[in-house]
């Protein structure tokens, strides 16, 4: 089984080329954003150590962290933002291996896929097998934000700016997925890499 990172620029497709992926291919796939929701639920370490840290005035009446409550709490004090993600990120990252080890052990899974904006910055490199760049040209990206998601161009250039650039995305991954074109031609590019791996149609 292959463990497999997933980056790339907001507006680079990642969440297609995953779709396309999951339907063909026999994966597990996790959306770091996600399972960053899921390690936060009640019950878990990482719940406790949040309320621990930031107050019982995060929690909404049904005893969730509010998510507005939380960033509002962060904001108030910029100490704050590094001990939440020093509490979060190893918790996502122990459970994505917990998860990983579930795979292997049940010996079905062919690949297992992570994806994540940060996963360079957030250290998996040396966890992954191989990392992935989705690649789209910054023209291609600014148009598909501005159709899919209404966003102005100030905040497609303020989001931008917060990620790392293209050199260092190039550096840092194995294999680069070219997706500034036809879905169809991102797809070809996914199947002769995976042609070693079972197709399903």
């Amino acid at each position: 089984m292959k463990f497999i990172g997933i980056t790339g620029g907001i507006g680079a497709g990642k969440s297609e080329i995953l779709s396309y992926i999951r339907k063909h291919y026999i994966c597990e796939i996790y959306l770091a954003d996600e399972v960053a929701h899921l390690v936060k639920e009640p019950g878990t370490k990482c719940y406790e150590k949040l309320i621990e840290l930031l107050g019982k005035e995060i929690l909404s009446p049904d005893g969730q962290i509010d998510k507005g409550k939380m960033a509002d709490r962060i904001f108030a004090d910029a100490g704050l933002l590094e001990q939440v993600n020093d509490i979060i990120h190893p918790a996502v990252k122990e459970f994505l291996l917990e998860h990983l080890e579930r795979a292997k052990q049940k010996g079905r899974t062919e690949l297992f896929f992570v994806e994540a904006a940060l996963l360079i910055e957030g250290g998996y490199r040396e966890l992954v097998d191989e990392m992935w760049y989705i690649y789209a040209s910054e023209d291609v990206r600014r148009t598909r934000l501005r159709q899919t998601r209404g966003y102005s161009d100030e905040k497609i250039t303020h989001i931008m700016a917060k990620q790392l650039d293209e050199a260092l995305f190039r550096k840092n991954c194995d294999f680069v997925i070219d997706n500034s074109g036809a879905l169809e031609d991102s797809y070809r590019q996914i199947d002769k890499k995976l042609e070693a791996f079972t197709w399903q149609e």
